[in-house]
């Protein structure tokens, strides 16, 4: 940020072809344009921003993330809303309850 100059506003701005800074931040038609065609050249037929979005949620919480680390990163208002995303459900045969190890002794009373 120092070294483009940005004190405030967006961070990802265009930028011509002589390497100047203008516009006061990237478009949402851009984005969806580089998503494309990042896309055809890896191969996949149908991916949208909001695809890499929901990955990255994804794999945030596969390496252990928590939920509320994760709300945050998207900048949701509701854990609800997050779990919709990482398609959270629970797991019977390895709850996380049964970690607390709060087994009772098996020598009886």
């Amino acid at each position: 940020m120092t070294v483009a100059s940005i004190t405030e506003g967006a961070i990802f701005r265009r930028v011509s072809r002589t390497g100047t800074v203008w516009g006061p931040r990237i478009s949402e038609k851009l984005v969806w344009w580089i998503v494309r065609r990042r896309a055809e050249t890896a191969g996949i037929e149908r991916l949208a921003p909001h695809d890499l979005r929901r990955t990255c949620a994804r794999l945030c919480h596969a390496a252990g993330g928590e939920l509320e680390q994760i709300q945050f990163l998207l900048g949701h208002r509701s854990a609800e809303t997050t779990e919709r995303y990482l398609g959270s459900r629970q797991r019977l045969a390895s709850a996380v309850n049964d970690k607390i190890g709060l087994e009772p002794d098996s020598g009886g009373p």
